[in-house]
């Protein structure tokens, strides 16, 4: 080899490096970085709404779910508007609600459909019942499993067939012959195969049928293979649709005669839509509609009550009425206490010494609504009252009271909202739909409705360290002004 040969071969090694390094760079320049794996304890959405509808809850007249709040794994969002397109994903088709009372499921609501409703997305869907728990499977008794004393060694067994003669009883005349064993449905069974109707010309024809044997089958008509499929209760299963018998139109004359209600008809003058069919939807604010919490989350979570047990039950009716003393006196329902008498007339009163009439049975509360939570483990009750007046000659009067009880035993309250209808658009009337775990957190918020003379919106209010603060609020949606009340 010559030295400009061996100069050569040195060199081609580093002209091929220098062109793969320059054929990489745009590659290179490509990269967007590092890609950084998505962790599987991120943070779930989980999304809070308000269920409202009218008549039976298993069955209800018009229904409608109103989005309220969307937890991201930091902030709450709003779940009218959060990710809408154009629906918010809180509406989204084939999302599925726990509705709860007080903590518990009591049943499902399947979103199938979204729209606006006065300006704010509403969803529709139905109403279902919470799936039956299965039984659990009933195990194999002991008795089924006993075997015989040589349980490890292999024992063949014939089948019996219908027509063969009847076994001998050599076996238990012979006393070197082991009985035999118990029967058990896992062990694998010989049989011998039947050659009693084999043909003269010695080739074997069909054995009789065994249930146990695979068998072949000719592919049969589609009823028999679906009645076949329905035995199996977990098989999912397709309604199919029932096919009219067609009738013979083959004659102008019979035209006339048809009687299909589904065949299209035309009119002279409006159409009376009696074919459209309207998914029940709810209006408005009707005096008989009913809300209830619903809870939407990817992951499945243990329910958390919020009842509280009260270590003395007579203690729950002395802080209800002190609660109901303070919202009389809110409302302005207390008589004032009588004027004080002068001196002089103090000392004849005394002398004649007459008995004091008994004071006078407290005013009713109209639409009183008293709820006791404990809104997280070990924590103290947490007491709301809600009320109104009564008084048709007079502007209405609302009371809301948010209250605990002190270290002596006493009421302590928090939170006071009142108001009249004649102020609802300043001020608005605070209704309780109930306690709900809006962050995940086993703590409870209160999921007020602050509803006005033409807006409404929902707020959750956290109680703690003595205090009750506004943790989240809603966008306001338009309401009817005649639903207002």
């Amino acid at each position: 080899m010559s030295l400009r040969n061996a100069s050569f071969s040195f060199t081609q090694p580093i002209l091929l490096a220098s062109v793969a390094l320059f054929t990489l760079l745009p590659t290179a320049a490509q990269y967007p970085g590092q890609i950084a794996k998505v962790s599987q304890d991120a943070p779930t959405l989980r999304s809070v709404a308000v269920f409202e509808w009218t008549g039976d809850q298993a069955h209800p007249k018009a229904s409608r779910l109103i989005p309220v709040s969307v937890f991201d794994g930091q902030d709450l969002q709003d779940g009218g508007i959060y990710l809408a397109r154009p629906q918010p994903l809180a509406l989204s088709a084939e999302v599925e609600y726990e509705l709860k009372e007080n903590g518990k499921t009591v049943g499902l609501f399947d979103i199938s459909g979204a729209g606006q409703e006065q300006g704010s997305w509403v969803g529709l869907g139905a109403w279902k019942p919470l799936p039956a728990a299965r039984p659990a499977a009933q195990k194999a008794s002991s008795n089924s499993l006993i075997d015989d004393e040589e349980s490890g060694r292999p024992v063949l067994h014939r089948k019996h067939h219908p027509g063969d003669a009847p076994a001998s009883d050599s076996s238990s005349n012979s006393g070197s012959a082991a009985p035999a064993p118990a029967s058990d449905p896992d062990r694998p069974t010989l049989h011998k195969k039947d050659s009693s109707n084999s043909s003269d010309t010695g080739t074997a024809s069909n054995p009789a049928p065994d249930p146990d044997r695979p068998t072949l089958h000719k592919q049969a008509d589609n009823s028999a293979s679906d009645s076949a499929a329905s035995d199996d209760p977990d098989r999912p299963k397709l309604k199919k649709a029932k096919k009219k018998k067609q009738e013979d139109v083959g004659h102008v004359e019979s035209l006339p005669g048809i009687t299909d209600p589904d065949r299209p008809q035309l009119k002279r003058g409006k159409s009376s839509g009696n074919n459209l069919t309207v998914a029940p939807t709810l209006m408005g604010l009707p005096p008989d509609m009913h809300q209830a919490v619903a809870v939407s989350d990817a992951k499945n979570r243990p329910e958390h009550l919020w009842d509280f047990t009260w270590a003395n039950p007579d203690d729950e009716d002395k802080m209800k009425l002190a609660l109901e003393d303070t919202a009389r006196s809110a409302l302005g329902l207390n008589p004032p206490p009588p004027p004080a008498a002068p001196a002089s007339k103090r000392a004849a009163s005394r002398k004649k010494a007459t008995p004091t009439p008994p004071p006078p049975p407290p005013a009713p509360l109209a639409d009183e609504q008293f709820r006791v939570f404990e809104l997280a483990y070990g924590s103290g009750a947490t007491l709301v009252l809600s009320a109104r007046t009564d008084d048709q000659s007079a502007p209405q009067k609302f009371v809301t009271l948010v209250a605990q009880p002190d270290l002596y035993g006493n009421v302590l309250v928090l939170l006071k909202s009142v108001t009249d209808t004649a102020h609802l658009d300043v001020t608005p009337r605070m209704r309780l739909v109930d306690a709900v775990d809006a962050i995940a957190d086993n703590r409870g918020e209160l999921l007020f409705e602050l509803r006005g003379s033409t807006e409404r919106q929902f707020a959750l209010y956290r109680v703690l360290r003595g205090q009750a603060d506004r943790l989240f609020a809603s966008a306001p949606g338009d309401i009817a002004p005649q639903g207002a009340k």
